[in-house]
């Protein structure tokens, strides 16, 4: 018998968590000793899932890279549109179009309601950036430093800039993790953003009507708007402040609801922030330069500065590689039956969709508080669970929203957590002290659960417009 027809061993449990193991071992290691990426560690993870695939399941290698290849294949739309968005950043920042969504955000801020107004603020940014790191360690330090001076509980002022920048960083399209999500579970960008917006603007509205009830005992404060004013001041020294450059986003906000494709709509906006980089007085080298590298403003102020430099095309290759090497990782155990193992293991507790749903959400806490890493937590049980939604004729973008809603917003209740160790020292507070206060991050996973145990917003294969199973629905006349 050829060694490219001979017979496939079906793997164990014990010999299909054997590589899970070790590349969480791995994870630790790499992560909490040695503070480095997560990257090696799961090429180390499939080399492992490889070995024991060819000497002990019967495997050739040109099958185990065809299943590496089928894997990341896949997901190239997903590739293709984190490339574009990296652009879309950077000229969307040298056209001045995030500057002025920060400028008119920062004058929402008002004494009695600095706490709603700090969640809106945060989302604004975080919507505008598609990173909650970069809100926090920007407007979120100056916002704390804010509340410091009004007598604001801190932990508190936390876990409201906590929330709202982990609001933005879920539904903005230029986030990482927003496009990771549907590309793990076969699910459209936009479909996915507006299928997370059932669920998500529960919690959110929930966080504010919290937020606005604590902040009344801080009525009558008076806010030192020094800080703020030297923020406006910088953004407006380098940058032409005019609301209708709002008008861009909106744009392409409008293109979405059209049901205009995703790549097509975000070349777009990339189109018209070159245009708003002309107005800034920028040259085409400068629009280049955005596109590809992004933009490295420079105003004095270092918090504006941190906040206005990023972008480009090249800025999204950390997580591009990311995604390949967590595909890659993930094409072994699925080529070799290694996940479809595992999967089958925890979903005996999966009777409904509901307790799939809440299944799905616990993995991804889980693998947040493991591996210590939000990708991680939404790239495992994505490829796990992903046959599964599909076999239950589930579309794609419920599983996606599952794991924006846990995986997403739980890592940044983790101490040791790449996002909680980020979010804590940039703020200044232990995790542990603002995780009672992060009140949209807890509160999401919970509303996502519910949403699947009552079959709220569960939207079946066969209704799903971007599913080969779409029926379609006829009304009667």
């Amino acid at each position: 018998m050829s060694k490219e027809t001979r017979e496939k061993k079906q793997p164990t449990l014990l010999v299909s968590i054997i590589p899970v193991i070790i590349t969480i071992a791995l994870l630790s290691v790499s992560i909490i000793v040695y503070g480095a990426d997560v990257h090696m560690p799961l090429i180390m993870g499939a080399i492992v899932a490889a070995v024991i695939a060819i000497f002990g399941l019967g495997y050739t290698w040109k099958e185990i890279e065809q299943g590496i290849l089928d894997s990341i294949g896949g997901t190239m739309q997903a590739i293709l549109i984190l490339a574009i968005v990296g652009s879309l950043i950077g000229v969307w920042i040298a056209g001045g179009i995030v500057p002025t969504m920060i400028y008119y955000g920062l004058q929402i801020l008002s004494p009695t309601f600095f706490l709603v107004a700090s969640v809106v603020l945060c989302s604004i940014v975080s919507l505008a950036t598609g990173s909650s790191w970069t809100t926090a360690g920007t407007v979120g330090v100056a916002l704390v430093g804010v509340a410091s001076g009004l007598g604001i509980s801190v932990p508190l002022a936390a876990g409201a800039i906590i929330s709202g920048a982990y609001f933005g960083d879920k539904m903005s399209p230029m986030s990482d993790t927003t496009n990771l999500a549907p590309a793990m579970a076969g699910a459209e960008l936009f479909d996915h953003i507006k299928h997370m917006f059932y669920t998500t603007s529960v919690s959110y509205g929930i966080t504010l009507v919290i937020f606005f009830i604590l902040g009344f005992r801080y009525a009558g404060s008076e806010l030192d708007t020094t800080a703020i004013n030297g923020i406006l001041d910088a953004i407006s020294s380098v940058y032409t402040i005019n609301p209708l450059l709002m008008l861009v986003p909106l744009i392409v906000i409008v293109l979405v609801a059209m049901k205009i494709p995703a790549i097509p709509g975000l070349i777009v906006g990339v189109i018209l922030g070159a245009l708003c980089t002309v107005y800034q007085g920028g040259d085409f080298g400068a629009i280049l330069d955005a596109l590809q590298y992004g933009v490295v403003t420079e105003t004095g102020h270092e918090m504006v500065d941190d906040l206005l430099t990023r972008g480009g095309l090249q800025s999204m290759m950390w997580t591009i590689s990311l995604i390949m090497c967590a595909l890659t990782f993930g094409g072994v155990l699925e080529k070799t039956g290694m996940m479809e193992v595992i999967a089958n293991k925890l979903l005996k507790f999966a009777k409904s969709t509901g307790s799939l749903i809440l299944i799905t959400a616990v993995t991804g806490m889980f693998v947040n508080v493991l591996c210590g890493d939000q990708y991680l937590a939404i790239a495992l049980p994505g490829k796990m669970y992903k046959n599964t939604y599909h076999d239950r004729g589930l579309a794609p973008r419920n599983l996606s929203r599952v794991l924006e809603d846990s995986g997403t917003v739980t890592s940044a209740l983790v101490p040791w957590n790449t996002c909680g160790a980020t979010m804590s020292t940039f703020l200044g507070v232990p995790t542990l002290a603002y995780l009672p206060y992060a009140f949209f991050n807890i509160l999401s996973p919970i509303i996502t659960v519910t949403f699947g145990f009552l079959g709220i917003t569960i939207l079946k294969l066969e209704n799903d417009p971007s599913s080969p199973e779409y029926i379609g629905t006829k009304k009667s006349r």
